[in-house]
């Protein structure tokens, strides 16, 4: 770290980048603040904090997340295209689920992200409001499961014993479920793919652009009118 004489001038872009490079999941002031050879007190007088600066990097990262709208998807394939892209993006950036977790949106860039999202089941016949529990429905189901994902991973990496202990787990789990053998195999990818299809079509079933937004709550099991 730099001692005496006149501080360094930093700016927000370059803070924006020294964060990128350090990642989501180890991002401190103090690190940040390291990389650029500055004081704490110099990132203080561009982000708010450790929320200031974990917002800014996350922000930059989801500007780059585009997610196609193809025409031949109906409304299903298309939030299953959003649900896999959060995945997959969340497990490429390592911190990103807890972030998306925390406060979603918390920025422009994930406003953008839902309100795109939200546009695409527009033009498949969702007004705003419906749009927005599907996409907000599907959003919480993926980052979830990607945060699960990511969380084991890294402790596999972390205990050379976990993963050893994750084979034995795997033989408890066929003798319990009574699995036939020659079970085929599927990859994570494919297990997710299953799950929010069928979680998908459940919502489909009953967030319907011919119901009211009453209609919608009480066929989900909630009184609109709040017991009154």
């Amino acid at each position: 770290m730099r001692t005496g004489g006149r501080p360094p001038r930093i700016t927000i872009e370059q803070i924006e980048r020294a964060g990128r490079a350090t990642g989501l999941d180890g991002l401190t002031v103090q690190g940040v603040a390291d990389t650029l050879g500055v004081t704490p007190a110099a990132l203080y007088r561009h982000v708010d904090g450790r929320i200031g600066l974990e917002t800014l990097v996350g922000e930059s990262l989801l500007a780059e997340l585009r997610i196609p709208d193809d025409p031949g998807d109906d409304t299903a394939g298309q939030l299953l295209r959003f649900a896999l892209a959060l995945r997959g993006f969340c497990l490429e950036h390592r911190g990103m689920a807890a972030y998306l977790q925390t406060l979603f949106p918390r920025g422009e860039s994930g406003a953008a992200l839902l309100a795109a999202e939200i546009d695409a089941l527009g033009r498949r016949g969702y007004p705003p409001h419906l749009g927005s529990v599907l996409a907000s429905s599907v959003a919480g189901l993926a980052v979830g499961r990607a945060a699960v994902e990511e969380l084991h991973s890294i402790r596999l990496e972390e205990s050379p014993a976990l993963a050893r202990l994750a084979v034995r787990a795997r033989e408890l789990h066929d003798q319990v479920t009574a699995a036939p053998p020659g079970l085929p195999e599927i990859t994570m990818e494919d297990y997710f793919r299953m799950i929010m299809t069928a979680c998908i079509r459940g919502l489909l079933a009953e967030v319907r652009p011919d119901r009211s937004v009453a209609e919608t709550m009480a066929a989900l099991g909630v009184d609109p009118t709040g017991g009154r």
